[in-house]
């Protein structure tokens, strides 16, 4: 399937800032799952300091702000062909190494629910395990916009039993870690069935299964990622992947708007 999607970040401030500096992740690379055909990463507002693909193996870029900005733009866009591959992503590559993505973070340490959660897994093959473990989360917390935020955690979203596609893949990699997989955040975007517009990426999960490498998993949709899902960054949980990171000096009071779009 081909997949045409723009991503439009701006930030706007009533004040110029004494200094900022933004992290991007927002260039897409190829892979098993996609060939990129044409991307392009445009930023008003701040000038590019630095760009290196990461120890996760995304690509990243580094723009300060520019002096006496009140606005920083980041528009991101191109076409991606992608493929479906039942979700598998394949053998592990990149500098960090596999282990790294048994170790938990603190937005994914297990608590009590989480182990509870891992100990509902019956039995079965690995794939089975990790196809129960995706449902079970998929019951447990329901998909509901609002009811948590950026740095609600694995273990205060499942007791909560609400939150969205983040925290599901935070629920996901912290129990599939609890059962020994190695498992990694997953952030991306959906083409939706009933709408172009979106107001936000989308997020999944990946655990690694012997003999097979990394297969993807969505709690949010109950399903294995297939040709409507597109890869941008991947980490060991949503800092790790997010799309726009940074930090920023000054009193200015910040105002955020983001629109992106995903069509076939």
């Amino acid at each position: 399937m081909r997949l045409k999607i723009s991503h439009r970040t701006e930030y706007r401030y009533d004040a110029p800032l004494q200094y900022a500096l933004q992290r991007l992740r927002l260039v897409p690379r190829g892979g098993k799952t996609q060939t990129i055909h044409s991307w392009s990463l445009k930023v008003d507002g701040a000038v590019e300091e630095a760009r290196y693909i990461d120890h996760f193996e995304n690509d990243t870029r580094l723009v300060s702000m520019s002096a006496d900005a009140t606005t920083i733009g980041v528009d991101a866009w191109g076409e991606v062909e992608t493929f479906d591959t039942a979700g598998v992503s394949g053998e592990h590559r990149g500098f960090a190494p596999l282990w790294l993505f048994q170790h938990q973070t603190d937005l994914t340490t297990p608590g009590d629910g989480i182990r509870e959660l891992a100990e509902a897994v019956g039995q079965g093959s690995e794939l089975d395990r990790l196809h129960q473990l995706m449902n079970i989360i998929g019951v447990r917390v329901a998909y509901t916009t609002g009811a948590t935020h950026a740095g609600t955690t694995a273990e205060e979203a499942l007791k909560l039993g609400s939150g969205v596609c983040q925290d599901h893949a935070h629920v996901f990699t912290a129990t599939a870690r609890v059962l020994g997989f190695p498992a990694r955040y997953i952030s991306g975007y959906l083409m939706l069935n009933d709408t172009v517009d979106q107001a936000a990426s989308h997020a999944w999960a990946e655990a690694h299964v012997p003999g097979l490498g990394w297969v993807a998993f969505d709690p949010s949709n109950g399903i294995s990622p297939d040709e409507r899902y597109v890869r941008m960054a991947v980490g060991r949980d949503y800092r790790d992947a997010m799309p726009v990171s940074g930090i920023r000096l000054g009193w200015a009071e910040e105002q955020l708007a983001v629109s992106i779009t995903v069509e076939q």
